[in-house]
């Protein structure tokens, strides 16, 4: 797998990178590939996801609207 080398990062990011790495609970290299990956891949698309949470799968009885009331129009005077 190819590798890669970045020079010149400055001190305090170097210090943001390394806290963030321990809070995720992982080293400072799989960080930065994470946070490489996150940043150059596509998200899911709007409308895949859609289906995806509201899709046949999932039923369309889980997402019953009530009919709504009809009320009279408001009077102003």
């Amino acid at each position: 797998m190819p590798s890669l080398s970045v020079r010149k990062i400055e001190t305090e990011i170097l210090s943001l990178l390394r806290l963030q790495a321990i809070k995720h609970g992982v080293s400072m290299e799989e960080e930065v590939r994470q946070i490489i990956k996150k940043s150059v891949t596509m998200p899911e698309p709007l409308g895949d996801m859609a289906v995806r949470l509201f899709g046949p799968t999932y039923g369309e009885s889980n997402f019953m609207i009530d009919p709504r009331e009809i009320h009279e129009p408001l009077s102003f005077l």
